[in-house]
């Protein structure tokens, strides 16, 4: 298939109320937060303007003989970033070689990353990870989901696990980044909550089957964590 971006596809931004049932007014949505920063991009909660450690960590040893069966398998090299924010994942996928799709359902967030990186080869574009492009379905070869799960609420997190899961095509991968709680750990007020195992398993449930699992590495980290990698069979 050749590399396209298609058309733009404005997604909604999420709000939730914690909890409903005492009225508490409802979180910030993703856009209202990347148009409130402005020009102070650092100011975004979880903006790191760079690339992610353990996504840099692992693409570096993907040439080491202990994780050959971590190697991406993709015949079209191309790549898809969940949740971009602004921009600094996508570009470090494009600078390995990827031609990258990456999206966020802000679209001042996708601004940011096209006035960021104006010569960029990554394709910006907004859309929902609740309602993805059909055409996307089983094409990526990779597909890279750092820390949007669990900014999601979790009546949202099964459709948008099988979203993120129905893009990996055969025998691709799929890189996952998040913080992790018991399954009794109850939610806190604000953004992130706790993505538990058995939201998880949603992804082997989808058709894919787990490689690795880290859940500790030389990288700072203010809440437990895990990094995995899934892989769809050939």
């Amino acid at each position: 298939m050749a590399f396209s971006c298609g058309q733009r596809r404005s997604g909604r931004a999420y709000t939730r109320v914690m909890p409903a049932d005492r009225g508490e007014p409802a979180l910030p949505a993703f856009e209202e937060i990347y148009a409130r920063a402005g020009d102070d991009l650092a100011s975004v909660p979880w903006a790191r303007l760079a690339a992610h450690p353990l996504l840099v960590m692992w693409l570096d040893s993907l040439g080491a003989p202990d994780v050959r069966t971590s190697r991406p398998s993709t015949a079209d090299g191309e790549a898809l970033m969940v949740g971009c924010g602004l921009g600094d994942d996508a570009e470090e996928l494009a600078r390995r070689g990827y031609a990258v799709i990456a999206f966020d359902v802000s679209p001042t967030a996708i601004a940011r990353c096209r006035e960021r990186f104006p010569r960029s080869p990554v394709c910006y574009r907004a859309a929902d990870v609740l309602n993805l492009p059909g055409e996307w379905l089983g094409r990526f070869g990779l597909v890279v989901e750092i820390n949007t799960i669990q900014s999601l609420p979790r009546a949202d997190r099964p459709a948008a696990i099988a979203a993120i899961a129905g893009a990996v095509a055969p025998a691709g991968l799929l890189f996952v980044r998040c913080r992790t709680g018991a399954e009794e750990e109850p939610d806190g007020p604000e953004r992130p909550w706790p993505v538990r195992r058995s939201e998880l398993a949603g992804f082997t449930a989808a058709g894919l089957t787990q490689l690795d699992l880290i859940d500790h590495a030389p990288v700072p980290a203010a809440f437990p964590f895990v990094r995995i990698i899934y892989q769809r069979q050939a």
